[in-house]
C-alpha cells in the first residue's frame, strides 16, 4: 500500500470530525464541556492516525500530500485528550519540518501551551473573551508568525494581549474545564 492511500482516509476521518462539530454546534451542544460524541471521534481518530504514523511515520507532505496532511494536523490539533499524543506529533513536526506546512506546526506548539496555562509562541490561540492567550513575548511575536507565514498582527491588538502572569493554572470560572485538564494530563 502506498503512502497515497492513506491520504483519502486521512481526510475522511477529518471530515467526520468536522461533520460532529457541525452538527453539535447547530444543536447548541457544543458549549459547557467537552461532548461525548465529540471526545469519541477524536480519540477513534488519535488512535487511526497513531496506526498510520506506526505504518509510514509522521504523514507529511511528501507522503500523504498537502490534503491529507492537513487532515492529519487537525486529527492532532483536536485530539485534546491526549496531551501526550499532541507533544509527540509536535516533536514529529519539527523533526519532519521541511515537510510539512509551519503554519501547522505553530499551532499545534500553542495549543499545548494554551492548555497547559502556558503562553504561547504565535499568537494562534485566543481567550474565552476572543482576545489572543498570552504570549512568550509581545516585541517578537510578528518575527515569530512571519517565520511560519502567519500574518502580522496589528500593534493595537497585540497591545491588547494579557500579559503571561496574568494567567491563571486553574479556571474558577470553569472548574470543569480544570478537572478535565488534571484528568488527561495537561496539568
Amino acid at each position: 500500500m502506498d503512502n497515497f492511500s492513506f491520504e483519502k482516509e486521512l481526510i475522511e476521518l477529518a471530515d467526520k470530525d468536522l461533520t460532529v462539530r457541525e452538527k453539535l454546534f447547530a444543536a447548541g451542544k457544543l458549549s459547557g464541556g467537552y461532548h461525548p460524541e465529540m471526545e469519541k471521534v477524536h480519540k477513534a481518530n488519535a488512535q487511526r492516525l497513531r496506526e498510520i504514523i506506526a505504518e509510514i511515520g509522521f504523514p507529511t507532505l511528501s507522503k500523504v500530500g498537502e490534503k491529507g496532511s492537513n487532515a492529519a494536523w487537525l486529527i492532532i490539533q483536536h485530539a485534546i485528550g491526549e496531551p501526550e499524543f499532541m507533544k509527540e506529533c509536535l516533536i514529529m513536526m519539527k523533526e519532519n519540518s521541511n515537510d510539512i506546512n509551519p503554519i501547522h506546526k505553530a499551532y499545534l506548539y500553542d495549543r499545548i501551551q494554551f492548555f497547559q496555562s502556558k503562553p504561547q509562541k504565535y499568537g494562534t490561540q485566543l481567550t474565552a473573551e476572543g482576545i489572543i492567550y498570552p504570549v512568550e513575548n509581545k516585541k517578537t511575536l510578528n518575527k515569530e508568525r512571519e517565520k511560519v507565514n502567519l500574518p502580522v498582527l496589528p500593534e493595537a491588538e497585540i497591545n491588547k494581549i494579557p500579559e503571561p502572569e496574568n494567567i491563571p493554572e486553574t479556571d474558577d470560572k470553569n472548574a470543569e474545564y480544570t478537572i478535565w485538564r488534571k484528568k488527561v494530563g495537561w496539568i
